[in-house]
């Protein structure tokens, strides 16, 4: 990796502004290898140095990731004067400028969102090419029938000319509540092909994103950062390697 400004590195990792990161240098309280680095322009690879700041170690990554439990109320979208943005929900130390959403939820459903600031990944997870699957929690206003099962698999629905590509619909002891496992990400994809069955969504969760499933134990509005096997399950799906 390129030597890069002790600034930049720092900035990067969320310790502050680059005026506060200024601060802290002139302060003598970060060191990179066990010196002292008094001046933020202090260039090296953070890829093979131990930076400590204030006495704490940090940890370079170059991309991040988190796991969001959406909950409803919530635009898909890092910034929009117009709703609340799903990086609200994250903790000060986790925000940053540069997250991106992985596919959107609407407002109103709720469940699994990842943000990651690796673009590449992003589009490979969103790109149809890929067909990483999206599995969806549904309850709808009238029952589900062996024949909406039967359509949604053969590939022949179509939004707006589109035609889909195959889906999975599984329908449990109760019609009115099933799953739906996608493979692409059309706008208001899963309401509108139970609209085209002359059917209505009333609620909507996405419970997995590819290999992800949301767990458990994960409250809505909580998240977490991904696990390393995570990490490297997402990449793998994609044909990407870490």
């Amino acid at each position: 990796m390129a030597k890069e400004r002790l600034d930049k590195v720092l900035g990067h990792l969320g310790v502050g502004t680059r005026k506060e990161i200024h601060k802290l240098a002139r302060a003598g309280l970060i060191t990179v290898d066990g010196q002292v680095i008094t001046d933020a322009a202090f260039k090296f690879d953070p890829a093979l140095s131990r930076i400590e700041v204030a006495g704490e170690a940090l940890v370079y990554q170059t991309f991040f990731y988190v796991m969001l439990n959406k909950p409803a109320g919530y635009v898909t979208s890092t910034r929009d004067p117009h709703g609340i943005p799903i990086t609200a929900l994250l903790s000060e130390e986790w925000q940053r400028s540069d997250w991106m959403p992985v596919g959107r939820l609407d407002k109103d459903t709720e469940g699994l969102l990842l943000l990651t600031t690796d673009g590449e990944l992003l589009h490979r997870l969103t790109h149809p090419r890929w067909k990483v699957a999206k599995r969806y929690y549904v309850e709808l206003a009238a029952p589900a029938t062996p024949e909406d099962v039967a359509v949604f698999a053969s590939g022949t629905l179509e939004l707006e000319g589109e035609p889909l590509q195959p889906a999975e619909l599984f329908i449990g002891p109760d019609p009115h509540k099933v799953e739906l496992v996608i493979r692409e990400g059309k706008f208001h994809q899963v309401k509108r092909m139970f609209a085209a069955r002359g059917n209505q969504v009333t609620y909507l969760k996405r419970v997995a994103f590819g290999p992800l499933k949301l767990p458990p134990n994960l409250e809505p509005g909580a998240f977490r950062p991904l696990h390393p096997e995570e990490i490297a399950a997402l990449y793998g799906v994609v044909g990407m390697q870490l």
